[in-house]
């Protein structure tokens, strides 16, 4: 059964759902395209109730929606109450500010002309989201598209189908219209006849490079405009003069936060040769005093892995690295036997010609190295295939700005290793993907920036 639930703290099988049948997923469109009509004629204001009631709905509902993230993917409960908050607070920022953000643009021409932009919604947007942030990522693309007058249709991760489902109701207890926000148990292929549909004016996926390639390709093939926010391989870069054990419990945060599935996650430790020794000691202890558990005890601190095959994958890995050359620093007590967990690690001594140099960790595993200065810090976080983002630790702030400046990422923080807020936009280059969501930036994906012109009747031709 292709759509489960399954606790990842002990692999247990808590519900299973049907997949959609050809048949349903045309008509699901149907709905969805019919429900356009209406919803982008409706106002701002009449949207923003639908919206902010919705979030108003996750906020008194906290524990019970919380609790779904816990259950299927194995995220701490209160990472996941966090999570419930963060998608509230989005959906309220666009509710509150969407028509701000897509308002007429008057435009200054020569001449008589009265111009302007006007932002039009474009119709169905179909979005392919994954399982870390399972309401977070359904809010970044809901929130700024419903309220643009679009209308959503989401085929989330095979993994979480209980909190897909839950989205899906909570919009409609909100008040939205049947059709204006569908969750899909879709197949691959159903996603493909999809995206070939004219009705689908635009793609959104979070996810791999490698399904954002297969997704890309085909929107592209079909002339629609697509969002792809992709994978990471952060670089965490500590500077000689940070504050050095505030620094440290950032790179453990930013590490191992949701388990350490986030794709702007601090992957890379670059830490300059001045301070590495102390920092290495330090890092090892923090990773080392993390508790792995029960993700429903507040004494837990490190949760399982998402699924049992996302741990495996990732003890391949680490293996892989090791066997050609990498050290790993192995930290804290052994991890359960049971359940999808993996030995928080740390790997050092890794070259270039080393795969692993290049690739993505999903989970607690860190990829530590040292240079000589900032300048080597900045080559080493920009010889990497990905571009999402980034993080410099420094007291002196000019500095760690004039750095970030020469990272070549969609984003970087100074002090912080990631900072997730409705009003910061978030996007990456490179293949981490393009395009952007939040912040007003996110709202303008998908609408047709249409010019309209006032032309006197005596214009010349």
């Amino acid at each position: 059964m292709p759509y489960q639930t399954v606790n990842p703290f002990d692999n247990q099988v808590l519900a299973s759902f049907e997949e959609l049948t050809d048949t349903e997923a045309r008509q699901l469109l149907t709905r969805a395209h019919t429900t356009f009509a209406s919803w982008s004629q409706t106002s701002f204001a009449h949207r923003a109730a639908v919206i902010a009631r919705a979030a108003a709905i996750l906020r008194e509902r906290a524990d019970e929606f919380a609790r779904l993230l816990t259950l299927e993917m194995g995220k701490l409960y209160a990472e996941a109450l966090g999570e419930v908050e963060l998608s509230a607070q989005i959906l309220d920022y666009y509710a509150v500010n969407a028509e701000t953000f897509l308002a007429p643009e008057p435009l200054e021409t020569a001449g008589d002309d009265n111009a302007m932009l006007v932002s039009a919604p474009l119709g169905v947007i179909l979005g392919v989201q994954p399982w870390n942030f399972p309401y977070y990522q359904l809010a970044r693309v809901a929130g700024p598209n419903l309220m643009a007058g679009n209308v959503v249709m989401v085929k989330h991760a095979s993994n979480v189908p209980q909190a897909a489902a839950a989205f899906e109701a909570l919009l409609a207890e909100a008040g939205a219209p049947a059709g204006a926000y569908t969750n899909l148990y879709a197949t691959k292929d159903q996603i493909n006849l999809l995206i070939d549909d004219p009705r689908v004016r635009g793609v959104a996926l979070t996810g791999s490079e490698g399904a954002g390639a297969v997704v890309a390709a085909r929107a592209g093939r079909n002339l629609k405009k697509s969002t792809m926010e992709l994978g990471g391989s952060d670089a965490f870069i500590a500077l000689a003069d940070c504050d050095l054990d505030k620094t440290v419990q950032w790179a453990l945060h930013g590490r191992v936060f949701n388990g350490g599935q986030c794709c702007v996650a601090s992957k890379r430790i670059v830490v300059v040769d001045e301070i590495a020794d102390e920092f290495l000691a330090k890092f090892r202890e923090a990773m080392s005093g993390l508790t792995a558990g029960d993700p429903f005890d507040a004494a837990t601190t490190l949760a399982p892995m998402s699924s049992q095959k996302a741990a495996d994958d990732l003890n391949a890995q680490i293996t892989a690295a090791v066997e050609a050359g990498a050290k790993a620093i192995v930290c804290g007590e052994p991890v359960p036997a049971t359940g999808a967990f993996v030995q928080p690690t740390i790997l050092t001594d890794l070259t270039p010609e080393n795969p692993a140099y290049y690739e993505e960790f999903f989970g607690p595993v860190a990829l530590f190295f040292r240079v000589a200065d900032e300048d080597e810090a900045v080559r080493l976080a920009n010889d990497s295939r990905f571009g999402l983002g980034g993080s410099v630790f420094t007291k002196d702030v000019t500095r760690g700005i004039e750095i970030a400046k020469r990272i070549d990422t969609g984003m970087v923080n100074i002090n912080h290793p990631a900072r997730l807020k409705a009003d910061l936009p978030f996007g990456g280059v490179k293949i981490s993907g393009y395009g952007h969501e939040l912040a007003h930036l996110g709202i303008e994906e998908f609408v047709n920036k249409k010019l309209i012109n006032v032309v006197p009747i005596d214009a010349p031709a």
